[in-house]
């Protein structure tokens, strides 16, 4: 499934792709597609739904009786993951962030055992797999998936809520691969896929924002960074005798997640990290 946030293109896009190009006749089981799967936020292009402001990432496993977010994600739970023995959740950095392409995975599900876990990323072939060591928040598709041991692969694919060329084709071909070694389609001839670094993610390779402001960040995706190292400064243009204030790496690692927005709020994500296994 893609459009759980609806400002995420990339897998809505080869969804819809996948949709048009694969014949049912030469599917092996079933192929569930849901390119949007909260329609609210997806149709308006937006992060949450325009209805009830609902995360559908933070609302698993949802409400049959509750807001119409809810009642999507106790659908998709209930209805759709029951009927499945592998999930695809295809993500990107949507308007406010900017990822390198890397697969996700969480560890703290035991769905699968890690040699499968990466055989998967190793299959899908986006150059960074991002081991993460718990769910991105309560309520997520990770844990949906992991109340039904259900395997579920999930994407960060670039972001700034456009479609870079490279990574729409990554993720169609990443997704085929994926369903070939499933043994779900015939993969067919499709690029091989390209080298993984694995990275481990957990709390500390999280940088926020502590003031609203613009913020003006010291390092770009891909740098390799210390504990300690400033990440950049927030500015405050409103009151310009205030001096700007400064926020700083908790962990060495490699970027992997960079703010796509000058202005932030407090609590806003700058960076992520991924620390090399």
């Amino acid at each position: 499934m893609a459009g759980t946030h609806g400002d995420e293109f990339e897998g809505q896009v080869t969804l819809t792709r996948l949709a048009q190009e694969l014949d049912a006749n030469d599917l092996v089981g079933h192929l569930i597609i849901v390119p949007m799967a909260n329609y609210p936020a997806a149709r308006a292009g937006q992060r949450v739904s325009p209805i009830d402001q609902g995360n559908l990432n933070r609302l698993y496993p949802g409400d049959p009786d509750g807001t119409p977010s809810e009642m999507i994600a106790h659908f998709i739970e209930t209805e759709l993951m029951t009927r499945a023995d592998f999930i695809f959740d295809l993500h990107s950095g949507g308007a406010s962030l900017n990822y390198l392409p890397a697969t996700t995975s969480v560890m703290s599900t035991g769905a699968v055992s890690e040699e499968e876990r990466r055989a998967h990323m190793m299959a899908f072939g986006a150059p960074y797999g991002l081991m993460l060591s718990s769910a991105p928040g309560a309520g997520s598709s990770s844990e949906a998936a992991a109340r039904r041991g259900i395997p579920r692969l999930g994407t960060e694919l670039g972001g700034r809520a456009w479609i870079h060329p490279a990574y729409s084709e990554l993720c169609e071909d990443g997704v085929r691969r994926v369903l070939g070694r499933l043994g779900v389609i015939e993969a067919g001839e499709l690029p091989p896929p390209a080298a993984v670094e694995f990275l481990s993610v957990d709390r500390e390779c999280y940088v926020y924002a502590t003031a609203a402001g613009i913020f003006d960040g010291a390092v770009t995706l891909g740098s390799e960074v210390k504990q300690g190292e400033c990440a950049g400064k927030i500015h405050f243009p409103e009151t310009p005798l205030r001096k700007p204030e400064s926020v700083y790496f908790s962990a060495d690692g490699i970027v992997v997640c960079e703010r796509a927005l000058a202005m932030c709020e407090i609590g806003d994500c700058l960076y992520h990290l991924g620390k090399p296994l």
